[in-house]
């Protein structure tokens, strides 16, 4: 059970020019990263809230995105860890903690760069 103290971010690969088995593999690797920080609560895939009909699984995975979990006192770390791994892709980074949402785009290392200046002012708030 998470716990609602901590910042949930969820990060979606949104490069158009990637097919989906190329974004996966970038939301794939960017896991394996974060798994190695020790400041993370959790990190994994977002399961579809609307798999396809027919679906054996428990329910399908959303391609190429993936939600971590982090305390408050280590949302900045993982802030400053997701520009230096993602300048220059295009992502989308929701921020979600203490009962609001900030949702933010970038295709560009200086977009990513107001995203994550955003994401550490929507913390510090």
């Amino acid at each position: 059970m998470p716990d609602p103290s901590n910042i949930r971010f969820t990060i979606a690969f949104t490069d158009p020019d990637l097919d989906p088995e190329e974004r996966e593999e970038q939301a794939q690797r960017l896991m394996g990263e974060l798994r190695q920080m020790d400041e993370l609560e959790a990190v994994d895939r977002v399961l579809d809230p609307n798999p396809p009909e027919g679906n054996k699984s428990m329910g399908g995975m959303l391609v190429g995105l993936l939600s971590a979990e982090v305390s408050v006192s280590n949302a900045k770390k993982l802030v400053g860890f997701l520009g230096d791994r993602l300048g220059g892709k295009p992502i989308e980074l929701s921020v979600e903690g203490n009962g609001k949402k900030l949702t933010v785009k970038a295709h560009s290392r200086e977009e990513l760069d107001a995203a994550i200046q955003a994401a550490h002012d929507f913390l510090a708030a």
